[in-house]
């Protein structure tokens, strides 16, 4: 074990190929990720149980990017096993990439960025990300506009009710209470008594 970890690191001045293998149940067959790793002539390995939804909350996915180095590749057996959305791959890419090092997975042909082909592939991937999240943000835009043309409010619910609103500006307008202390009484920000005492005045 000792000599092993000796010739990884003193390999580390030469390219690498990392695995990384995930399983999200005990029914998923993390032997065979590994052994295809192991295959593909990995050297060094991490792996987990973990859901795949997104790559911040993968330690060892973290740990593997964070050891791999300018030439190295990161090889996985299927995507999934990296992520579960075309956004979380491509940024997991683009991080990569940023560090100059390759991505490859081995059940996907033509996965790997190490080739011309591989990353015009991931670019045009990249390109399906990025329109896939303008066009939610267009539908969710176009969403909030329409609810707002049919009274819908947004932002934090009132915590007053009628009642305790006209109780409040009676308040105010009585001078009696300062603005901090009318806020106090009804546990609101001092802001907030300026907004609900003018809140149906004309403009």
């Amino acid at each position: 074990m000792i000599q092993l970890k000796g010739q990884l690191l003193a390999a580390r001045g030469s390219k690498l190929k990392i695995g990384y293998a995930r399983v999200s149940t005990t029914g998923q067959d993390y032997e065979t990720q590994l052994a295809k790793l192991q295959a593909e002539g990995c050297e060094k390995f991490f792996s987990e149980k973990q859901s795949g939804k997104s790559a911040d909350n993968r330690i060892e996915l973290q740990r593997a990017i964070e050891f791999a180095r300018e030439g190295d590749v990161l090889v996985i057996t299927k995507l999934d096993r990296l992520a579960r959305s075309m956004g979380d791959l491509w940024a997991i890419v683009r991080e990569l990439e940023a560090k100059g090092v390759a991505f490859k997975v081995l059940d996907q042909a033509g996965m790997d960025t190490s080739s011309a082909t591989g990353k015009l592939l991931f670019n045009i991937l990249g390109s399906i990300a990025e329109f896939e999240r303008d066009l939610i943000n267009a539908r969710t835009a176009e969403g909030r506009q329409a609810a707002k043309a049919k009274g819908v409010k947004f932002g934090r619910k009132e915590k007053l009710s009628a009642e305790q609103i006209e109780s409040l500006k009676a308040d105010f307008e009585a001078g009696v209470l300062s603005k901090e202390a009318i806020a106090n009484k009804y546990g609101i920000a001092r802001n907030s008594v300026y907004r609900l005492v003018n809140s149906d005045k004309p403009d």
